[in-house]
């Protein structure tokens, strides 16, 4: 079942998301939660304080949330779609390393249905486009400089999991049309100079709520047993 919860606040999602998941039984329905919420800066397990750089007190504050998702630091806003899937995976039948991919698939399909050709990296999780040409259907290829993975790349969609008792919760941010200014007061996902894309600069006009329902499609697809 997708639930479509609008706008609503991180930390009692967040919450929910736990009563949820320690309250399900081997019979309780998997449900995929899609949202936007108000700025907020999320810190995974392995969030170090120093990759939030900037967050002045008053006037242009930013909440930062301590969450236990894997990963570090990452932005969330209106005009970013998220999807939170509440899952069983023994009950669907594949493991962590699978249902990571097959998320990522589903974000690497909802781009291709707006034209845009998304990425992977390896060792870091979630969708890269090409800054120069975001619509090349050409994959990638080797790095030219090893110690910069991420060279002309612009990070599109964020990713960020929790497995417990075989059951998911976290998931995946797709940049559509928002405020990309607050992605410069942290390293993203823990990558000083990581750039930070959305559909809307690199020239895809889309209404956040035509992207949620492609991508909540494409996951429903993709995550299927």
């Amino acid at each position: 079942m997708v639930r479509d919860l609008g706008r609503v606040d991180y930390a009692p999602t967040y919450a929910a998301m736990q009563a949820f998941t320690e309250a399900r039984t081997p019979d309780t329905p998997d449900e995929i939660w899609l949202c936007q919420h108000p700025p907020v800066f999320t810190q995974g397990l392995a969030g170090k304080p120093e990759h939030v750089l900037l967050n002045p007190e008053g006037a242009g504050h930013i909440p930062v949330v301590q969450t236990n998702r894997g990963g570090q630091v990452t932005f969330h806003g209106p005009g970013q779609v998220v999807a939170y899937p509440l899952l069983d995976l023994r009950r669907r039948g594949y493991f962590v390393k699978e249902y990571v991919y097959r998320i990522e698939e589903a974000v690497i399909r909802t781009l291709m249905h707006f034209g845009v050709t998304g990425h992977r990296v390896a060792s870091a999780p979630g969708i890269y486009v090409r800054l120069n040409d975001p619509f090349s259907h050409a994959a990638l290829t080797t790095p030219v400089d090893p110690r910069d993975p991420f060279k002309g790349l612009g990070k599109v969609a964020a990713l960020g999991i929790k497995v417990t008792r075989h059951c998911t919760y976290h998931g995946v941010s797709l940049n559509v049309a928002m405020d990309l200014a607050p992605f410069q007061r942290i390293n993203p996902c823990g990558y000083a100079g990581l750039a930070t894309v959305d559909l809307a600069s690199l020239g895809v006009q889309v209404d956040p709520a035509e992207a949620a329902a492609v991508l909540a499609a494409q996951l429903v697809q993709r995550l299927a047993p």
